[in-house]
């Protein structure tokens, strides 16, 4: 083994050599395991993703079952009609009406399938970069599909509850009180659902945002 000293030609003494006998500092800071925070958030994010799409799919379905349930028949005196006769009051009645129920179905179908692609997407994260960008859009597509159909719906509803005598229509639901009632709650989930859509549309937007 090579000796790691030097001698000194003038006493004969060994001289270490500068340096060969400093020890390494040795490192103080113990090494950190990595914990996967990205991975935990990223499966929290999409958990609330699910239960939002959940409440809105469950929201437009009743909203839906709701309208098409909301048909009343009473016994109303007609306008020169001698008697009074038995008049139906059904949503069918109102282009506008119709117009909430197919953006109920369309949002209620968006719902379902916007569900079963953000499981998906949990099982297979490596997907969902893609995906969320067509979903965030979807979302603000029909959000506004179905807030301007609860508008609409809503602005019929209005007048048959409290009617417009200048242009003489009388107000129906002193007449049709279910009718009426069961619209309002249509309306009420509708717009319940909207919000959820603008919920999500702001989460995709802050979840893009941040990274």
């Amino acid at each position: 083994m090579a000796s790691t000293e030097n001698p000194d030609p003038e006493t004969g003494k060994s001289e270490p050599l500068p340096g060969s006998t400093e020890p390494l500092p040795a490192s103080t800071e113990p090494l950190q395991p990595t914990t996967p925070s990205s991975a935990s958030g990223f499966l929290d994010c999409r958990k609330i993703d699910i239960i939002i799409r959940v409440l809105l799919f469950s929201a437009t379905l009743t909203a839906l079952i709701v309208m098409v349930t909301s048909d009343q028949t009473e016994m109303t005196q007609l306008p020169g009609a001698p008697s009074p006769a038995r008049v139906s009051a059904e949503f069918s009645d109102s282009p506008a009406f119709i117009y909430f129920v197919v953006a109920l179905v369309v949002a209620g179908f968006y719902a379902l399938i916007s569900t079963i692609i953000s499981i998906s997407l949990l099982l297979r994260p490596e997907f969902a970069a893609q995906f969320s960008v067509y979903i965030s859009s979807f979302d603000m597509v029909v959000m506004g599909i179905l807030a301007s159909a609860t508008g609409t719906a809503g602005g019929v509803a209005y007048i048959a509850l409290k009617g417009n005598e200048e242009i003489g229509w009388n107000k129906i639901c002193n007449v049709y009180d279910k009718f009426c009632r069961y619209i309002a709650t249509s309306l009420a989930l509708s717009l319940f659902a909207s919000l959820l859509l603008l919920v999500l549309s702001i989460f995709s937007l802050s979840k893009r945002t941040a990274t």
